[in-house]
């Protein structure tokens, strides 16, 4: 199966990030800019072929390493491949 997982900072969190990318796209011309929020994007394959056992192991994955849930929150889709 494979794991598609998407990690955003939380509201409120501060993103230096994100506002580092809108002010280079307002210097490039961008104009009507309001807000950038950065995250991060990872895809993982496991041999697992229960949903439901997948489905545990990813999200346990992402609570122990791929996101600091005290700041993040993550979401992810599984597929069958």
């Amino acid at each position: 199966m494979k794991a598609r997982i998407k990690i955003t900072l939380k509201n409120g969190v501060l993103d230096p990030q994100g506002k580092a990318i809108s002010h280079t796209l307002e210097s490039l011309g961008f104009d009507g800019i309001n807000d950038v929020r950065q995250g991060k994007y990872i895809e993982v394959s496991i041999a697992e072929t229960d949903p439901e056992k997948a489905d545990a192991e990813i999200k346990k994955m992402c609570e122990d390493l791929l996101a600091n849930t005290v700041i993040e929150n993550y979401s992810y889709e599984l597929e069958e491949i």
